[in-house]
Formats: structure tokens, C-alpha cells, sequence
């Protein structure tokens, strides 16, 4: 898999600013945020997209889920809502080729998305 810019974060060879951080899950602000939170929640494990996970990795995706959820409960906007997005290759809105979760919260999300 070609390294990416997510890569260069976990090994803080770029600087971001990061929320959240244990054994596997990395998290940090998004640089162009769609809502007044926009944290992105990536495996420190590389998986290029979500069709590329495989049945091993099911661990790993449960643990980015639920540091989301926990992070979300910890800084208090749990209970209003948030919502929890991950993009797939290019029709999907992919434009970095490491999974990753997008967590939009601090405002009501509207339904289409786009």
C-alpha cells in the first residue's frame, strides 16, 4: 500500500491537531471541517479502503467505531447527536487511501448528505 498522509501523522512527521490516541486508534481535527466538529478517526494499522478490510481486521474497525462513539460521549455531544461517516474509493467521496472515519458533530446533520 503507498504510504499516505495519514501515515506521516501517526508518526508525527506532520503535525495535526490529535484528540484522541491509544494502542490502535489515532484521531485529529479535520483541515477543512463540514461542521463545528470534524474529527477523523483512523486505524494505525493502514488499510487502503474499506473493501480491502478483511475478516481479521474486524477487531480493529470495532475499535475505531467505538473510539468514536467514546470520544463523542466524552466531550459531551453524545446525547444531541453526531453523525459517523466513512467514504469508499472515489464515487464515494475517498480521497485518502486509509480508512478512516469522519465524526461531523455541534450542529443538526441534514439527510440526503450529497
Amino acid at each position: 500500500m503507498p504510504e499516505t498522509i495519514f501515515d506521516k501523522i501517526i508518526r508525527r512527521e506532520i503535525p495535526a491537531d490529535i484528540v484522541f490516541e491509544d494502542e490502535h486508534v489515532l484521531a485529529f481535527r479535520d483541515i477543512a471541517p463540514k461542521a463545528p466538529v470534524h474529527v477523523l478517526f483512523i486505524p494505525k494499522t493502514p488499510i487502503a479502503t474499506l473493501n480491502d478490510a478483511n475478516p481479521a481486521q474486524a477487531e480493529l474497525l470495532g475499535r475505531l467505531i467505538l473510539a468514536a462513539a467514546g470520544w463523542a460521549k466524552a466531550q459531551g455531544f453524545a446525547e444531541n447527536g453526531y453523525r459517523v461517516v466513512m467514504n469508499c474509493n472515489g464515487d464515494g467521496g475517498q480521497t485518502v487511501f486509509h480508512i478512516h472515519l469522519h465524526l461531523l458533530a455541534g450542529r443538526a446533520m441534514a439527510w440526503p448528505p450529497g
